[in-house]
């Protein structure tokens, strides 16, 4: 009987050893893969927040420098001042150039 013991007791030990680290719900492999999406959902959450910061900083700044919102009205709208003239340039597009031989 002692040499089923000898035998038992290791088979035993392997498959709790397989078990813990490989089987069931809580494994350690699904715990490791828990760990790496917690990091990156903390790398995402990290990024969000610098862009929320520098969105309202940029709108602290067109709330209170009227030299941001000017500019973001010249750049992005078309804006100009009386008595000022827009010249917009743009490239020809592939169906307006001319075929040259």
């Amino acid at each position: 009987m002692s040499r089923w013991k000898r035998l038992v007791f290791p088979c035993l030990a392997v498959v709790a050893g397989y078990v813990a680290i490989a089987g069931g719900q809580h494994s350690l492999m699904d715990a490791r893969r828990a760990a790496v999406e917690l990091a990156d959902r903390r790398a995402e959450l990290r990024t969000a927040r610098n862009e929320i910061d520098s969105l309202r900083a940029w709108a602290d700044s067109l709330r209170h420098h009227d030299d941001a919102l000017e500019r973001l009205a010249r750049e992005r709208y078309g804006f100009i001042r009386d008595g000022e003239y827009l010249y917009r340039i743009s490239e020809e597009s592939a169906e307006e150039k001319p075929d040259v031989p």
